[in-house]
């Protein structure tokens, strides 16, 4: 087991209690925080309940002694999720991993992993690259990492944003082929091919299908403004997503790539750079999610070819950023509900909590970027998309105004401070000084209360008193 699994919690403990906190409370109201009584995370079963004997629906209370920790001073709030990531880009030159064997590509997202879980994001996204494997290895905690959420390999015309031969190269190394190489991408051409392409994702357990709707920055020979597959290869796509149940995100740059890809029944737009106001408006009547990706753009400007990325593509950033940051602002505007992504390559990935200084520039208010972090990616995610229901082991959050976490997964931090009135506290690790996932104190800075002493829940529910020995794993 890796250091960061390691469980941290005594052998005898059956949960730990939360106590004196600020609980982040995100709806219905504008004030992001309140006052809320103690609750207890059960170490089995990941899951949040009140502090009390026997929560409605548990068949009989907890039994044993529970951990307490004493929060007072902090903030506690959900895990951080990120909704664009790429765990497995461990260069800024997306076309490395095509040249590397799986055991080293996969070798390399670990410290990816365990970077990300300890900046407070306990689930990302992952926009191409990730697998089953990795998915299942960070939630049995075989790798320690954030929960994965993955597309598998996203979808790309020839020539498009997911193909990385330079103009000079017909084939890709080893032989491989375009389906199956180590990069990010897969390449299909055709409406029947792209049906065969988003079947294959969703046999290898994708929650999601990724299609390049326009050209990008990473790619060799497209540019920013191309339109990418026909309208007939996007809605077929985004049929075969639907009927499988999923749904389909599209990576899109230019209004009329955005706005087409928002016609034909995309779920969320990647990025979204230069979305012009009628067509923010189009999303937020479709329900449609902004994921934009400010971060990534700032930091390729300054590190991308130190990072591996050809200086020619990092001239493709060019005013990214800018343009970002007013759409960011106008989508807020406009209602259009904006999911935190921070899209990073190789040693860029440490920046992934910085994009909250670039969303606060741009004008989005506290309340609206902590949203962004939690409550929109988990309904883009899980809530209320395609039937699914928010209230569910699946979420972290439950309906709007509802007490928060209650009878969901465990993905807490505590973070020292006032998070709603400063999220920049978000910024720097060392703030968060407790992180718990699905359940599993993965960061404990604050200890324990009670080290002799613990108080328990008898067979009888009441409260009894008993010697803790404390023994640790």
């Amino acid at each position: 087991m890796l250091r960061h699994f390691q469980t941290m919690a005594p052998n005898e403990t059956v949960g730990c209690r939360l106590v004196n906190g600020r609980w982040l409370h995100l709806d219905p109201t504008d004030d992001p925080t309140f006052e809320s009584p103690p609750v207890f995370v059960g170490y089995d079963t990941g899951i949040i309940r009140l502090d009390l004997p026997c929560v409605p629906g548990d068949e009989k209370p907890p039994v044993g002694p529970l951990d307490e920790i004493d929060c007072e001073g902090m903030s506690v709030m959900p895990g951080m999720i990120d909704s664009h990531v790429h765990v497995t880009a461990s260069s800024a030159d997306l076309r490395k991993p095509a040249f590397m064997t799986p055991s080293l590509l996969y070798a390399r997202s670990v410290p990816i992993l365990e970077g990300m879980l300890m900046r407070g994001f306990t689930t990302v996204r992952d926009c191409g690259g990730a697998d089953h494997g990795l998915a299942a290895a960070t939630e049995e905690g075989t790798l320690g990492g954030p929960r994965i959420i993955y597309c598998g390999k996203a979808l790309s015309q020839t020539g498009g944003h997911g193909d990385f031969r330079a103009a000079a190269e017909n084939q890709l190394p080893f032989g491989s082929c375009r389906c199956c190489n180590f990069t990010i991408g897969r390449v299909c051409d055709g409406v029947a091919a792209c049906r065969e392409a988003v079947r294959d994702e969703v046999r290898k357990g994708c929650s999601h299908i990724k299609v390049m709707a326009s050209g990008g920055v990473a790619s060799p020979t497209d540019r920013l403004e191309n339109l990418q597959f026909s309208e007939e290869e996007l809605r077929a796509i985004i049929e075969e997503a639907n009927n499988a149940k999923i749904y389909c995100a599209a990576h899109a740059y230019t209004d009329e790539a955005i706005e087409r890809a928002v016609r034909c029944g995309v779920r969320s737009i990647e990025h979204g750079n230069f979305a012009e106001d009628k067509t923010l408006q189009m999303m937020h009547d479709k329900d449609v999610f902004l994921v934009p990706t400010l971060i990534t753009y700032d930091r390729l400007t300054k590190e991308g070819v130190a990072g591996g990325m050809p200086q020619e593509l990092v001239d493709k950033v060019g005013n990214l950023v800018e343009h970002g940051e007013l759409v960011l602002k106008r989508a807020i505007e406009l209602n259009v509900r904006v999911c935190y992504g921070s899209d990073l390559l190789g040693d860029m990935h440490k920046w992934q909590a910085h994009g909250i200084d670039l969303h606060l520039r741009a004008g989005v208010s506290n309340s609206d970027l902590l949203k962004s972090l939690v409550h929109y990616p988990n309904k883009m995610i899980w809530g209320n998309v395609w039937g699914h229901d928010v209230v569910s082991t699946d979420a972290q959050i439950p309906p709007d105004g509802e007490l928060p976490y209650l009878g969901c997964r465990a993905d807490l931090l505590v973070v020292k401070g006032d998070v709603a009135k400063d999220p920049r506290l978000l910024m720097d690790p060392e703030n968060i000084k407790v992180i718990i996932k699905n359940g599993k104190i993965v960061k404990n800075e604050l200890g324990f209360k009670n080290q002799e002493e613990t108080d328990s829940f008898g067979p009888d529910g009441k409260d009894q008193t008993i010697e803790s020995k404390r023994a640790r794993r």
